[in-house]
């Protein structure tokens, strides 16, 4: 029983097709996942799906590539949508200054608005960081945001970072890109995370896991970050699987 805690099930690429690729899912063990809505379009998605399947919940949040449109009227539109009982995180939200869409400042005032709406409404939230590691950093801990508790979403840096993230009180959610041969300080976050504050993930259709790379990631492959864990900390798949969905349950509130 595997909980893929982040997936775009909601974009383009699964259309009509998601009825499949949770069979698929289920024959892989992979027996929950989070739809991850960043935009109007995908949150909307996301809830239907959530509403559609039992095992499948809504995370929603704007994403800060698209930090230059959210305005009163988006945070008006998504105060209601929190209500329902499918959302359980809010996200993806954070800072991306690889595709630096909008300033930092206009990414940051985002972000902090973003942080106090899950702090409110007392609702975990989820991190999107790309190159911009010290300042995600410094935003959460000037938010005194490990009390509100969340995810650092396929985490990416090395083990001091990821030192830095779990003293703060957060979460480390491992994705496809540790089972990559070059990957090795990612490798080695995995080795050391502590077992209960430890996540898995697939960001399906992105970060496609060995052994298919290069093709459409699904929420399936989840499997093929478990059992890289599993290796790398000599530990059963089973026992990995077991624990990172009792982390998800945990830090969800499910």
């Amino acid at each position: 029983m595997i909980f893929d805690t982040h997936t775009h099930l909601n974009v383009k690429d699964f259309l009509g097709e998601e009825e499949e690729v949770l069979a698929r899912a289920r024959e892989n063990g992979v027996t929950e996942l989070a739809v991850v809505g960043f935009d109007k379009e995908t949150i909307e998605k996301s809830l239907e799906l959530s509403a559609r399947f039992p095992n499948v919940y809504s995370i929603i949040g704007w994403h800060p590539t698209e930090a230059g449109s959210y305005s009163d009227e988006i945070e008006n539109w998504l105060a209601p949508l929190y209500e329902n009982e499918k959302v359980i995180a809010v996200g993806e939200i954070g800072l991306d200054y690889h595709w630096m869409e909008d300033p930092k400042d206009v990414q940051e005032r985002v972000f902090r608005k973003q942080l106090e709406v899950a702090r409110k409404l007392q609702l975990p939230f989820c991190i999107h960081t790309r190159d911009a590691l010290e300042d995600t950093y410094e935003i959460l801990k000037d938010e005194n945001a490990g009390k509100i508790g969340g995810i650092m979403h396929s985490f990416s840096g090395d083990v001091a970072w990821a030192e830095k993230f779990l003293d703060l009180g957060l979460y480390i959610s491992l994705s496809g890109v540790v089972t990559f041969k070059k990957a090795q300080e990612l490798q080695e976050v995995a080795k050391m995370v502590p077992l209960n504050r430890l996540l898995v993930e697939t960001d399906a259709p992105y970060l496609t896991p060995t052994p298919f790379r290069g093709k459409r990631n699904e929420t399936g492959y989840t499997r093929y970050v478990v059992e890289k864990i599993a290796e790398l900390r000599k530990m059963s798949v089973e026992d990995v699987a077991r624990m990172t969905t009792e982390n998800a349950h945990r830090i969800f509130g499910l």
